[in-house]
């Protein structure tokens, strides 16, 4: 019986967060400065006074979540990292956490190392 690739574990998975991505920590918030670029954003800033940056400020626990991505430990290592602070807090835990990673991997914020690789 052959094994899917897609079988693997996501819980397994290894955020690391993008080189290219400037942000700060201040008072244990995360802050992420995002250039507005491409041809767009371009026409929004002229004409709608958008921004060149965004400033997105992450809340608590995703601020905390940021900051226990450090591209070795798997996504279900930094649950139980959140588990242990935040507690009962948290839940459902691994629900809301693969759901803030999908998503900050959507916009670009993340990458998943290749757990085979160590890459």
């Amino acid at each position: 019986m052959k094994r899917n690739k897609k079988s693997e574990n996501y819980l397994d998975r290894i955020p690391r967060i993008k080189g290219d991505l400037d942000w700060e920590v201040n008072d244990g918030t995360v802050t992420v400065h995002q250039k507005n670029k491409g041809i767009y954003a371009k026409i929004a800033q002229k004409f709608f006074s958008s921004p060149e940056t965004s400033h997105i400020r992450l809340e608590g626990q995703g601020s905390y979540v940021w900051q226990c991505i450090d591209g070795e430990s798997s996504i279900y290592e930094i649950g139980k990292k959140v588990e242990k602070k935040f507690g009962k807090d948290a839940e459902p835990l691994y629900e809301r956490l693969s759901q803030f990673m999908e998503t900050l991997s959507r916009v670009g914020y993340i990458e998943f190392a290749d757990p085979r690789k160590g890459k």
